[in-house]
């Protein structure tokens, strides 16, 4: 991770504790899970004193930078953030994700991170996960078989009926993931989603991100970007 493409918002050293007992820093890069988004650079017209400010701002990001490639999210971190996303990494618990830069972290109960839309709460992004012996996704069985359990019998209540539109399976690092896109419909209001599952560390991690359904066709593509984001780390 280059200093000029860094971005890690350094500016205040306020800490905040996750529940999980994570610490980081809020609002900005975290110790060990940390948010990072868009470039910092030095404007080439500049005074003296806001030229010296920029390059030792560069200099800490420079020595963060180093101290992150130490760590197993190092292959994220000199990825290129896409624009009006952050990356949310969380070494100790082994994954990675964006997220829309203007969603903000949220307690979802059972669930080890979340993030959600300022004004619209069913608009958010989940993380979880749980033990298992298994040491692949495929471990699970083929794609069509383990999706259609998981949003028929996990994820839809009794009430709801389900529409499953879409799966895919990729391989990133070795890694691979199953990614699909449902529909829930219940008496009072439908809701649409992604989600990705991947299984690493001797854990089952499954991101979903969602909205209600008469807004899906608008941000459809926008809720794509994060859960194709999704990247379990070695720990």
């Amino acid at each position: 991770m280059a200093m000029s493409s860094v971005s890690l918002n350094w500016v205040p050293a306020t800490f905040t504790t996750k529940k999980s007992n994570v610490t980081h820093f809020n609002e900005l890069a975290r110790a060990t899970a940390f948010s990072l988004q868009n470039p910092v650079t030095c404007p080439k017209e500049t005074t003296s004193n806001e030229e010296n400010n920029c390059k030792r701002r560069l200099l800490l990001l420079g020595v963060g930078a180093v101290t992150a490639s130490l760590l197993p999210a190092s292959s994220l971190l000199a990825e290129e953030i896409p624009q009006n996303y952050k990356a949310f990494v969380d070494v100790p618990d082994g994954y990675s994700y964006y997220y829309p830069s203007d969603w903000r972290e949220f307690d979802f109960r059972g669930h080890d991170s979340a993030f959600k839309d300022r004004f619209l709460q069913l608009q958010n992004v989940r993380v979880r996960f749980i033990p298992t012996d298994k040491k692949d996704i495929h471990d699970l069985g083929p794609i069509g078989e383990v999706v259609y359990n998981l949003v028929n019998h996990v994820y839809a209540a009794p009430n709801q009926m389900v529409n499953i539109l879409d799966m895919q399976e990729r391989t990133t690092d070795g890694k691979n993931y199953y990614t699909f896109e449902y529909e829930l419909t219940s008496p009072n209001y439908a809701s649409a989603s992604f989600a990705t599952i991947a299984i690493g560390n001797g854990r089952y991690y499954t991101l979903v991100v969602g909205a209600l359904e008469r807004r899906w066709r608008r941000i459809r593509n926008k809720l794509k970007v994060v859960a194709d984001s999704f990247k379990v780390l070695d720990i």
